[in-house]
């Protein structure tokens, strides 16, 4: 599936969006212990190759261990979020792609690219392959 959707997004991605980087949604190293691996990673890794934008998925980590965003009331999703990435380069200027699945409420999408901004980051956008629809 991520050679499809990585096919979706990068059709999407004309040269004029002048993208230096993608960055994949870091997970936890918990949760990926207890899923096997990164889907957003595995979607970024193709969409790099395809559009060939550099991909870096080692300079943003989640350092705090949530709960799944999906088990908890929308009220509770930004105060999950704070706090839960760090950033371990200079991105100075730097226009850059966040790649992930899925959004609900975009509070995970939101707080890194508040994370890659601090970072120096000039652009920063979000690339998802499916926005949910539910009612909060």
């Amino acid at each position: 599936m991520a050679n499809t959707f990585a096919t979706l997004l990068g059709n999407q991605i004309q040269p004029e969006h002048h993208l230096d980087v993608i960055i994949p949604m870091p997970m936890h190293q918990m949760r990926i212990k207890e899923r096997g691996f990164n889907q957003a990673l595995e979607i970024a890794k193709l969409l790099a190759r395809q559009t060939k934008i550099a991909l870096d998925y080692t300079s943003t980590i989640r350092k705090k261990y949530t709960p799944p965003q999906a088990s908890l009331p929308l009220k509770d999703r930004i105060s999950n979020m704070r706090g839960a990435f760090e950033c371990h380069s200079n991105l100075q200027g730097l226009s850059i792609a966040i790649v992930d699945d899925v959004m609900t409420t975009g509070a995970s999408l939101n707080e890194l690219a508040k994370t890659l901004k601090q970072a120096g980051a000039s652009h920063v956008e979000c690339r998802v392959i499916a926005r949910t629809l539910a009612k909060y």
